[in-house]
């Protein structure tokens, strides 16, 4: 067995893991990196980019669907499934091609082939074929679907989301088990695209969403165009022919039974942390199996152990990955001198219709015990100016900012165009700006982010009046 010593050694070669490479040799170190399956990263590869491809392609189906309220009349609508698969296989190899590139950028003798399992805290095995002694190591091995234990070992018509994208058709019939970001962006793409579909959700939840008015009104919104079972339990499958026999329970303990031609498991991913021979490192993990570490310089406990992008489950999307990946890969790179790293204000979108958005603090986060009490405000798209122009008029979106400070703290959306008002919304919140500074920033007309500013003026409002309240109550005597 070929024997090797570096200083830093990176498991895994995503988004993060790539990122961590490069900032440890960056430092000076003597690095190499192990990937156990294919070149190239879940973003590009069955992820972010290949499901944007559906969905560009179910924009546009729409739009022709859509048209003959602007009085613009299509002709009949022809939807070339196995077209629309193979440009998303086309444009996907694309995006895999240049991740790839840079794989191959990398010298031969920095890169190893097979399955790493740690054999001691600094000691890993690659196969059967290298063992490996690093000073330190990056844990990056990224995620995988997360799969329903009653629906293992049905049949063919089980399916997670990395399967969509070798499909070459378009199939008649789907159920999307979960209502989080992954399902919910594909199944409304293949509706769109004219697949017959339906979600099921085990409670009541809808992407990222914690604000109880957005989440009321996304569910409003959303089933108006898709057919969503909330608080449905998945029983059982059974595959029959072709189809998919699905059989579920009610939120009242009914059952009942449908026909699919697949079952898609969206209900979220899973870390890959768990053949990696983590017990023999002495690591403390918790119940999820996930070595416990510090957000800020991805450090496990106090060790020479990093962990980063969707292995550590904080924030598992490409952005963080990246900053995830670098803070790990610099701080592995220059160990002992371990430095917290730069963590920007959180954002996630989903590219349903209308977008779905949340950054910074979560009104679940901010309502916890213990946090600085916040005013929140708000803005419907229903009768906002450009909204209804495009016929886009739907949604809502929450701004919240805090009493005293007024400092802008964080907002959830369900909005036309949301991942334009996400940015601009999160770069005022990195910023740290109160809400009167936001106030102060230009607004063009007509633009949907006027409705930020009425959302704005609606906040600085409600301050005004709770600060008006906590005064009027402390010159009371005796209160």
């Amino acid at each position: 067995m070929k024997q090797l010593n570096v200083d830093v050694a990176v498991i895994g070669t995503g988004t993060a893991g790539m990122t961590a490479y490069r900032a440890a040799k960056a430092q000076g170190a003597r690095t190499v990196v192990i990937e156990g399956a294919h070149y190239g990263t879940t973003c590009a590869r069955v992820g972010c980019m290949p499901s944007k491809l559906l969905i560009a392609a179910a924009e546009a189906a729409h739009a022709l669907d859509t048209s003959a309220p602007f009085g613009v009349h299509a002709g009949e609508v022809r939807i070339d499934g196995p077209a629309v698969m193979a440009r998303v296989q086309r444009e996907r190899d694309r995006f895999v091609g240049f991740v790839l590139e840079a794989v191959e950028a990398i010298p031969v003798h920095d890169r190893l082939q097979g399955h790493a399992r740690f054999t001691g805290p600094c000691t890993l095995q690659v196969d059967d074929h290298t063992e490996i002694h690093a000073g330190r190591v990056v844990i990056a091995t990224g995620s995988t679907p997360l799969r329903l234990p009653q629906l293992e070992n049905v049949g063919p018509g089980i399916v997670t989301s990395d399967d969509v994208f070798y499909w070459d058709d378009l199939p008649a019939s789907v159920a999307v088990i979960g209502t989080g970001v992954i399902g919910l962006e594909l199944g409304q793409a293949l509706s769109r695209l004219g697949v017959r579909v339906r979600f099921y959700a085990r409670g009541g939840s809808i992407a990222n969403i914690s604000d109880p008015e957005v989440l009321r009104c996304a569910a409003r919104v959303l089933g108006e165009e898709v057919d969503i079972a909330f608080q449905s339990e998945i029983v059982k499958a059974v595959q029959d022919g072709d189809e998919v026999v699905l059989h579920v329970r009610d939120a009242l303990g009914k059952e009942s039974s449908e026909r699919f031609q697949y079952v898609l498991m969206a209900a979220g991913r899973t870390p890959n942390v768990h053949d990696l021979g983590l017990e023999l490192t002495g690591l403390e993990r918790g119940a999820d199996g996930i070595p416990t570490f510090d957000a800020r310089t991805m450090q496990c406990g106090g060790s020479h152990i990093f962990i980063a992008g969707d292995a550590n489950n904080e924030r598992p999307l490409l952005h963080d990955a990246a900053d995830h990946g670098k803070i790990a890969g610099d701080n592995a790179g220059r160990y002992p001198d371990v430095r917290p790293g730069l963590r920007r204000t959180p954002i996630a979108v989903a590219f349903t219709e209308p977008n779905i958005a949340t950054l910074g603090k979560s009104y679940r986060a901010l309502s916890a015990s213990g946090q600085p009490k916040f005013a929140v405000g708000s803005v419907s798209f229903e009768n906002q100016g450009r909204s209804r122009v495009m016929l886009q008029n739907k949604g809502m979106l929450r701004v919240y900012a805090e009493y005293g400070s007024r400092l802008f703290l964080g907002a959830e959306m369900i909005a036309p165009r949301a991942e334009h008002l996400a940015h601009l919304l999160s770069w005022a919140c990195q910023m740290r700006m109160t809400v009167d500074q936001m106030l102060e920033m230009p607004f063009y007309h007509p633009v949907i982010e006027e409705g930020v500013r009425t959302a704005l003026r609606d906040l600085a409002t409600n301050l005004a009046q709770g600060e008006s309240s906590t005064l009027a109550a402390d010159s009371q005597p005796g209160l």
